[in-house]
């Protein structure tokens, strides 16, 4: 009969959650004037750099536009060029009253209201301008570009979106945890610390892929959402995992998990050690005169092959670790060391 020590030894008490991946930062692209799609210049799926263009609309109607309203800033200036020349004229005949007074008042009235028109072309020459730059439609941020939403010879708006681009190194780990686990770490969660991945600011993280692969890049944890869903009695965090070569992308989802207490001389047996039957949970403990006496013990968290045992045993008292179900209470065994190649026994 193969029989295991208890052991105590401070152990590391690991908590796991479900995560979602989304870029780092995200941007809708969006164009900011109405008008026919004439070009895409990016490829989908690649990486952008912020400022690159990506799209183009037929800039003929606004650069149309911006012509007139140059003419019409032309046409305001000269109009202030000769209510100024008016001016000038009716100041020294006002004075000696070779003309009335009121036909003064009326030239500057009018030199005013042409100083007026002058800016209101500049502005609207300006407008102009910035809505024939508009006609490329460029990157927001430097990231990876999505599939484009509409094709060349669309007409777009400012409401249509695009494409989208996120910058996914590092990429972010949404995660939420429960109001109990959230007390045990509050602590060190810092929204504040300067370096967003250092990890001595952050608690460590680690990330199990849907395949059930551990990813190669620790993560930390960034910061906890303001507050406690009422209804889940939990609180979401935020992680991030650096990311070379983009490898991860926004919408996968895996498992996190990190430490979130160290049990101080933690009682330990082999799982294979532990029976359950109808709610309770059984050891078997064999005696210095080896026989056997099951005994009722309480369990506390999984750490690997291992149960941590919180109530029933005492270090080094030796439990059955193989073949539990063939001892009875009483009977007499040939013990012989528990062999196993799981690691952490």
């Amino acid at each position: 009969m193969e029989v295991a020590t208890v052991v105590q030894k401070d152990v590391r008490i690991y908590s796991e959650w479900v995560a979602t991946l989304d870029g780092y930062v995200n941007a809708e692209i969006q164009p900011q004037v109405t008008g026919y799609l004439v070009r895409q210049d990016y490829r989908e799926g690649s990486l952008v750099q912020k400022g690159q263009v990506l799209f183009e609309i037929d800039p003929r109607p606004f650069q149309a536009a911006l012509d007139m309203a140059k003419a019409q800033l032309a046409q305001a200036q000269a109009q202030l060029g000769n209510a100024e020349l008016n001016v000038k004229r009716d100041i020294p005949e006002a004075q000696v009253n070779a003309i009335p007074r009121m036909q003064l008042e009326t030239d500057t009235h009018a030199q005013l209201a042409a100083k007026a028109g002058v800016e209101a072309g500049q502005a609207a020459v300006e407008q102009a301008a910035l809505n024939l730059g508009f006609t490329k439609i460029r990157s927001l941020i430097s990231g990876i570009a999505g599939i484009a939403q509409v094709q060349v010879g669309n007409l777009v708006t400012p409401s249509t979106v695009l494409t989208g681009v996120s910058d996914v190194d590092p990429i972010k780990a949404y995660f939420p945890v429960s109001g109990d686990e959230y007390s045990r770490i509050a602590s060190k969660v810092n929204p504040d610390a300067v370096d967003l991945l250092a990890p001595s600011a952050r608690i460590p993280l680690e990330l199990i892929l849907s395949d059930g692969s551990a990813y190669a890049h620790a993560g930390y944890v960034l910061f906890a959402d303001r507050a406690i869903d009422q209804q889940t009695g939990t609180i979401r965090l935020v992680g991030a995992f650096p990311n070379p070569g983009n490898i991860l992308r926004p919408g996968q989802y895996g498992k996190v998990r990190a430490v979130t207490e160290v049990r101080r001389g933690a009682l330990l047996v082999p799982q294979r050690a532990v029976t359950e039957l109808q709610g309770s949970t059984e050891v078997a403990v064999v005696g210095p005169d080896d026989k056997v006496a099951i005994r009722t013990v309480q369990t506390g968290e999984r750490v690997g092959a291992l149960w941590v045992i919180t109530h029933g045993l005492r270090a080094g008292e030796r439990v059955v670790a193989e073949g539990t179900l063939k001892v009875a209470d009483g009977a007499t065994v040939t013990p012989v060391p528990y062999r196993s190649s799981s690691a952490g026994e």
